[in-house]
C-alpha cells in the first residue's frame, strides 16, 4: 500500500498498542480492495485521552476511530450521538464525525457475536438466552441480542450488582424484553454465551454447569486465546452447535466498515487475508 496525500486514516486509539490486531486485519483488506485507507495505532494513555480525542478529529483526512482499552467507557461522555448499543453497554468502540461535525459513537462487539451466530443459522427473534458475564463484552452482546428481538434474557455475573445494572438498562431501552438475573444454569435456553475470561487458562473453572446443557442449545464463546475452550469442548460433546471467540472479532469488522461508510466484505475474506496468527 502506497501512503500518499490522498490516504484517509482510521485511528486505532488505546494503550498499550503492542497487542493491537486491527492493523493486521483491516490493512490487508484495504490493500486487496484498492482502498486508500489505513488503520494506524495511536498509543494514548487515559490521562491524555479527553484532550486527544477531540483534537484527532480535527484531522480532515480522518475517516474515524477505533476505540479500545482503556478508553471504551470514557468515550461515551464525549459523544454527541450514541447508538442504543452504546447506551445499554455503557461503552463505545467506534467513533466518526458526521456532516455537521458531531461525534457519533457505536459499539460492535455484540454485533460481531450476533452476526456470527445468525450466519450459522441461529434464529434469535423470540429466543431465550443466557449471558454469563456483565462486563464490557457481556453488556455489548446483551445489547445486540436485545436489538435482534430475543424474548427472554437471563444475566449472571459473580458481581450481582453488575448484572442488575445491565438488566435495568435493558429494561429501559427494550421494555418488551423479559430480563432476569441470578442463575448460570444453561438448561432450557436456545443460546448461552460465555462473556467472561474463564477459559483463558487451563485451570479456570467452567463458567456454567455444562452437564445441564441440552443438545439443541447454541453455545457461544468470547475467549480468543484458545479456539476450542473447555466450555466449547464440553458443549460439542453434548451435541451443541458452537461459536468460537475469534468469530466475533472477524464478524464485527464488516459492521465497522459499514459504520465508516466503506465498502464491506465477509468475515471469511478477512480471516483469509489476516496476518494475525491464532
Amino acid at each position: 500500500m502506497q501512503i500518499s496525500g490522498h490516504t484517509e486514516l482510521i485511528a486505532h486509539i488505546g494503550y498499550p498498542t503492542h497487542s493491537f490486531k486491527a492493523p493486521m486485519i483491516y490493512n490487508p483488506y484495504f490493500e486487496q480492495a484498492g482502498l486508500d485507507v489505513v488503520v494506524v495505532p495511536m498509543g494514548c494513555e487515559a490521562a491524555d485521552f479527553a484532550q486527544f480525542l477531540p483534537q484527532v478529529f480535527r484531522l480532515r483526512n480522518l475517516r474515524g476511530a477505533l476505540i479500545t482499552m482503556p478508553h471504551k467507557v470514557s468515550t461515551v461522555a464525549m459523544l454527541d450521538e450514541l447508538s442504543p448499543a452504546v447506551r445499554v453497554a455503557g461503552a463505545c468502540n467506534a467513533v466518526k464525525r458526521d456532516a455537521q461535525g458531531r461525534l457519533v459513537g457505536d459499539m460492535f462487539d455484540g454485533a460481531g457475536f450476533v452476526r456470527g451466530a445468525k450466519r450459522k443459522g441461529l434464529v434469535l427473534e423470540g429466543a431465550r438466552v443466557l449471558v454469563v458475564g456483565s462486563g464490557g463484552v457481556g453488556c455489548a452482546i446483551a445489547a445486540s441480542l436485545a436489538a435482534e428481538g430475543v424474548a427472554e434474557m437471563t444475566l449472571f455475573d459473580v458481581a450481582p450488582d453488575s448484572a442488575q445494572a445491565l438488566a435495568e438498562r435493558l429494561r429501559t431501552h427494550y421494555p418488551r424484553l423479559k430480563v432476569t438475573c441470578g442463575s448460570n444454569d444453561p438448561a432450557g435456553y436456545d443460546l448461552v454465551v460465555n462473556a467472561t475470561p474463564l477459559g483463558m487458562n487451563p485451570d479456570d473453572p467452567l463458567p456454567m454447569p455444562v452437564a445441564r446443557l441440552e443438545a439443541r442449545t447454541f453455545v457461544g464463546e468470547v475467549v480468543m486465546k484458545t479456539e476450542v475452550t473447555p466450555l466449547l469442548a464440553a458443549a460439542r460433546e453434548r451435541g451443541c452447535a458452537t461459536q468460537v471467540g475469534t468469530d466475533m472479532l472477524f464478524e464485527m469488522i464488516p459492521a465497522y466498515l459499514e459504520f465508516f461508510d466503506l465498502p464491506t466484505t465477509s468475515a471469511d475474506n478477512l480471516r483469509a487475508l489476516s496476518r494475525v496468527a491464532y
